[in-house]
């Protein structure tokens, strides 16, 4: 298994290059602000064919490059349709104005073929079977993509602005809920392994068995779990 991150843009968006090996069909997920540099960067040292584009929510900094990526390597790109509209009107998406140097960079707007991603698909791409988990809370139409233990190689997800090494994603935004991202967090994330590697949207790796330990939203809702799960175990009176 290949995979090559780097953050790109104003907002330090994690992009990521998945391939079985080097030398393969690869998936682009989440060329956000500035991205496509880094993507043909990573095409050319690991010598990758990309096959499509996917997306884990339509947030700016995580969509910003996707007309071009997808333009430059005729590919389809994959979104949740409670998404799709911020890829047309991204400051309508954030409740803010961007502001006129980064808006002059960006190409809004969606790309020539533009697929609708639904909970519990598997996406069945360069060889990788990903399984997509609608996780709303950041947006409405945010999702997670899974990757299955393979050989010596443990599971990943790839967790968007879902879960970060530390913390959530924020929920003050259009679209945002905290109690609806904890309720992700607990369906999406909790039954994971310990050994799942976590890639988000932003900041370092991770894995579900740390942050499980020290993320203080999580530890909160394992504790929840826990102690229904003992209740429901005790006799009844």
């Amino acid at each position: 298994m290949l995979i090559a991150g780097f953050p790109a843009g104003a907002w330090g968006t994690n992009c990521y290059l998945v391939a079985p090996a080097a030398g393969e069909e690869c998936v682009i997920i989440d060329p956000g602000h500035r991205a496509a540099p880094g993507v043909d960067e990573a095409i050319a040292k690991h010598r990758l064919k990309p096959v499509a584009v996917i997306l884990t929510h339509g947030h700016i900094d995580h969509v910003a490059s996707v007309v071009p990526v997808c333009g430059a390597h005729d590919v389809p790109a994959w979104i949740h349709p409670a998404d799709r509209y911020m890829l047309d009107d991204p400051e309508k998406a954030l409740g803010v104005r961007i502001g006129q140097p980064l808006m002059g960079e960006l190409t809004v707007g969606e790309p020539d073929d533009l697929r609708e991603l639904a909970d519990g698909a598997e996406l069945e791409l360069a060889g990788m079977s990903l399984t997509v988990a609608h996780a709303p809370g950041h947006t409405k139409g945010s999702v997670t993509f899974g990757l299955p233990e393979q050989a010596d190689v443990p599971p990943v997800l790839f967790s968007g602005d879902l879960l970060f090494a530390g913390s959530v994603g924020r929920t003050d935004l259009p679209g945002g809920d905290h109690l609806e991202i904890l309720r992700s967090l607990a369906r999406v994330c909790l039954p994971l392994s310990d050994s799942t590697v976590v890639l988000s949207g932003h900041g370092p790796q991770t894995t579900i068995g740390r942050e499980r330990a020290t993320n203080p939203f999580l530890r909160e809702l394992a504790a929840g779990r826990a102690a229904a799960d003992a209740a429901a175990q005790r006799p009844g009176m």
